[in-house]
C-alpha cells in the first residue's frame, strides 16, 4: 500500500462517539487490509484467539491472520456490528472465524473462550491479548475506584486470566503476543491509568517470556503508538481526535492495517528466535525500549 493511499492527519476531523465507539461510524472508517495482498500460508493450519478482534487493530490482525490460513476466533464485549463485519472480512478469504462475545475480566469467561476454541479448532497455537479500555482524565484526583479497577481488570487482570487458561494447550512453538502501547515507554499526561497497565503489560511479557522459555512458547509484544481505531473516538475529546497523530516524526495517525503484520511476523515460524521482546509501531517515535 502506498503512503498516499494512507489517510492523513488532516482528514481527520474532531469526532467523538458513546463507548466503546463503532468503526462503521467513524469518518474516515480505518483502514484495516490491503487487498492488493494475498497471504503466504505463513500460519497455515494453526488456530488463534484475538482480544478485541472486532474492530481497531484487533480486526487487521483477524483479517491478516485468516489471509494467512489461520482459523480464528474473535473475542469481544459489545459491538456485535463491528464483530460481525470482522467475521465476514475473514471469510471473504475463505478464513474460519467464530465470535464469542463477552468480559475478559471475567475469569470464567476467559476459561470458557479456551474451552470452545480447543473443542472446535482442535488447538489453540496463537494468542493476542490485544482488548483494552481507556478513559481520560486531565488530574489523577478525577480517576474514581471505579474507573482504576475496571481499566486494570481489562488491560492486565484479562491478560493474565485468558493467558494461565491458554497455556495448558499451547505446545512447543506456540506465540502469546500482548498489546502494549507507547505510553508504556514515554508516558501520557491524561491517560494515567491506562499507561500504568500497559507498563504492566510489558513488565508481564518480558517475565512471562523468561518463565515459558524452557516450554518453547514465545512471548513477545507490539507497542502502537497513534493508530485510528474505535478507541480514540470514543475516549478523547474533539480537539485531541483533530490533531491525533501530528506529533509523530511522521505527521499523521497510522492504520490498523500498518500494525497487524507485527503479529503476523511474532506468531510465523519466521520469528522462532525472538522472545520477550517489542516492536515499536509509532510514526517514528524514538522510545528506546
Amino acid at each position: 500500500m502506498k503512503e498516499n493511499d494512507m489517510y492523513t492527519p488532516q482528514e481527520i476531523q474532531g469526532q467523538t462517539q458513546p463507548a466503546p465507539g463503532k468503526e462503521s461510524r467513524m469518518d474516515p472508517e480505518p483502514i484495516y487490509d490491503n487487498p492488493d495482498y494475498n497471504g503466504a500460508n505463513r500460519l497455515q493450519g494453526k488456530s488463534a484467539v484475538i482480544t478485541g478482534g472486532d474492530s481497531g487493530i484487533g480486526r487487521a490482525i483477524a483479517v491478516a491472520y485468516a489471509k494467512e490460513g489461520c482459523k480464528v476466533v474473535i473475542v469481544y464485549n459489545t459491538a456485535d456490528d463491528d464483530a460481525n463485519t470482522t467475521k465476514q472480512a475473514v471469510e471473504s478469504y475463505q478464513g474460519t472465524a467464530m465470535l464469542i462475545k463477552g468480559d475478559i475480566g471475567d475469569s470464567n469467561f476467559c476459561n470458557q473462550v479456551v474451552e470452545k476454541t480447543v473443542q472446535t479448532f482442535g488447538s489453540l497455537d496463537i494468542l493476542v491479548n490485544n482488548a483494552a479500555e481507556q478513559h481520560a482524565q486531565k488530574r489523577l484526583e478525577d480517576i474514581s475506584d471505579e474507573q482504576l479497577q475496571r481499566t486494570f481488570q481489562t488491560n492486565i487482570f484479562g491478560i493474565f486470566y485468558l493467558t494461565r487458561a491458554a497455556l495448558p494447550h499451547m505446545k512447543e512453538n506456540s506465540a502469546i503476543i500482548n498489546t502494549s502501547s507507547v505510553t508504556a515507554f514515554k508516558g501520557n499526561a491524561t491517560l494515567l491509568d491506562y499507561s500504568a497497565t500497559k507498563g504492566a503489560i510489558t513488565a508481564f511479557t518480558r517475565s512471562l517470556s523468561t518463565n515459558l522459555a524452557d516450554r518453547k512458547i514465545r512471548v513477545n509484544q507490539v507497542a502502537p503508538g497513534p493508530i485510528w481505531t474505535p478507541l480514540i473516538v470514543s475516549t478523547l475529546d474533539k480537539n485531541t481526535v483533530g490533531t491525533f497523530g501530528k506529533d509523530t516524526p511522521l505527521k499523521r495517525a497510522g492504520q490498523p492495517v500498518e500494525v497487524a503484520e507485527a503479529y503476523v511476523y511474532l506468531a510465523s515460524d519466521a520469528s522462532t528466535y525472538i522472545t520477550g521482546q517489542t516492536i515499536h509501531i509509532n510514526g517514528g517515535t524514538i522510545v528506546n525500549g
